[in-house]
């Protein structure tokens, strides 16, 4: 049975979806989840989680993620990128100089309104689903941080920016901000997350890799453990008693520091993300596989 974490490198013009839908042929499991959405367009890094790991998620969901991105100066779309219709196109007469005066009122915390072709479900509907309709709708602000953005590149009205930034921030929506905000418009024109969380590009496998080592061997060779995603926390072995206890969905009591660990059988399997306070072990989520 097929357990852990996969880093994908996807490709373009894939969903999130037809990658966990392709692996779960690949690896027989049914289980089989990604851990943050990236659109069509855009490729890199995507944390694929398999059989019981899927558990864990949320946990990369809510993580930073670092992205490269190419903004296209002097064009405006309906899709805030490249793929969509286009609403308006001016001169770019803009700087290397006046882009990087601009990038500081887009760098921190910022309300940011979801694009409305976005997965974002408003009274039960996708915005995508509307927007295809032709119908435009409020859509409440969203607060995000912008931690890091930084101007790699610039030539001829096309800017290449990394973004480090909280879940949530739509990409294309600080492309088409930003150049709103140079006076000449913008859409984004590439995408390619290189890192979510503490899965970075350097972990990542194509599909073409991925699909010829399971054409020969093992699969699940392919996989992190599932702790791999907690490895910032310290680890913490309890005794066999101890591990039948949480397994029952008890608490456990202990000599512990406060802070949040890695809980551990006297065997190695890895039980739990759990947090310690006043000598009580509570566990915030488990990933025993339940006989």
């Amino acid at each position: 049975m097929a357990n852990g974490i996969l880093i994908v490198d996807k490709p373009a013009g894939w969903t999130s979806q037809d990658v966990a839908a392709k692996l779960r042929g690949v690896f027989r499991e049914r289980r089989v989840g990604h851990g943050g959405t990236l659109d069509p367009m855009a490729t890199g890094v995507l944390p694929v989680f398999v059989g019981r790991a899927t558990r864990a998620a949320e946990f990369c969901e809510s993580a930073e993620k670092e992205y490269l991105a190419e903004l296209r100066l002097g064009l405006t779309t309906d899709t805030q990128d490249t793929t969509g219709r286009t609403l308006c196109e001016r001169p770019a007469e803009v700087s290397r100089a006046d882009v990087l005066a601009a990038l500081p009122r887009f760098t921190g915390e910022l309300l940011q309104t979801p694009p409305m072709y976005s997965a974002v479900k408003v009274n039960g509907q996708k915005l995508y689903e509307l927007a295809r309709r032709g119908r435009e709708i409020e859509r409440a602000p969203r607060r995000v941080t912008v931690f890091e953005l930084e101007l790699l590149a610039f030539d001829a009205g096309r800017c290449t920016l990394r973004v480090r930034c909280s879940k949530g921030t739509y990409i294309r929506t600080l492309c088409h901000e930003l150049g709103e905000s140079l006076g000449c418009g913008g859409c984004m024109s590439a995408l390619r997350r290189t890192a979510a969380g503490r899965f970075t590009l350097g972990q990542a496998k194509t599909m073409e890799q991925i699909m010829a080592f399971a054409a020969q061997g093992d699969p699940q060779a392919l996989l992190l453990p599932t702790d791999a995603l907690f490895s910032q926390y310290p680890p913490l072995a309890v005794t066999p008693e101890q591990t039948a206890r949480l397994k029952n969905g008890a608490r456990l009591t202990g000599p512990w520091a406060d802070g949040i660990c890695r809980v551990y059988a006297g065997d190695g399997e890895f039980l739990a993300l759990a947090e310690a306070r006043s000598g009580v072990l509570t566990a915030i989520k488990s990933f025993y596989e339940v006989n």
